[in-house]
């Protein structure tokens, strides 16, 4: 581990929470996610390749070794648990069944905590997976994956708040 490795991982910390479990509902938790998919998305930021405005600047310099021991070490972390608030029964119900119909755990897998390069979602925050699939679906850019938007293509703004609801509702 790099000598400053305290200090980095304070610095996830302060957005993406303590053990990288977000209390702020527009920013991912990092807590469980896949290995690989962490690694994939520090190193696209590094690049430039992903626009992430709030992490400019904050990878600079860290050198692969340092973002592979990031990644293993919040996806080591115990991921977030089903959000706390409310659920809606019917929209969760739609949302389950969008996702069925899009087959979303193809990917994701069918308890969506995802694989490989692929994000965990059960559990994240649902302002963020909504603002997510919308911009996957709306604006799809550099860094950002193409399978995605066309999975997301048709589904309408409230098609993709059940979807949010369901996911962010779901173990």
């Amino acid at each position: 581990m790099p000598a400053d490795w305290a200090s980095l991982v304070a610095i996830c910390a302060a957005c993406h929470g303590p053990l990288g479990h977000s209390a702020n509902p527009q920013v991912p938790s990092l807590a469980g996610q896949p290995k690989l998919f962490v690694e994939n998305q520090l190193v696209l930021i590094r690049e430039g390749l992903r626009v992430v405005p709030e992490m400019k600047g904050l990878l600079d310099g860290v050198d692969d070794a340092t973002i592979i021991e990031l990644a293993k070490y919040f996806s080591q972390q115990k991921p977030p648990a089903a959000a706390a608030t409310p659920r809606d029964a019917a929209s969760f119900e739609r949302g389950k069944a969008i996702a069925s119909r899009t087959h979303c755990g193809s990917c994701h897998l069918p308890d969506f905590r995802g694989q490989q390069q692929v994000p965990r979602v059960a559990g994240q925050h649902e302002q963020f997976l909504l603002a997510t699939m919308k911009q996957l679906r709306d604006h799809p850019g550099p860094g950002r994956d193409t399978i995605m938007a066309a999975s997301l293509r048709g589904l309408t703004d409230r098609d993709l708040a059940d979807v949010a609801h369901f996911l962010a509702h779901s173990d």
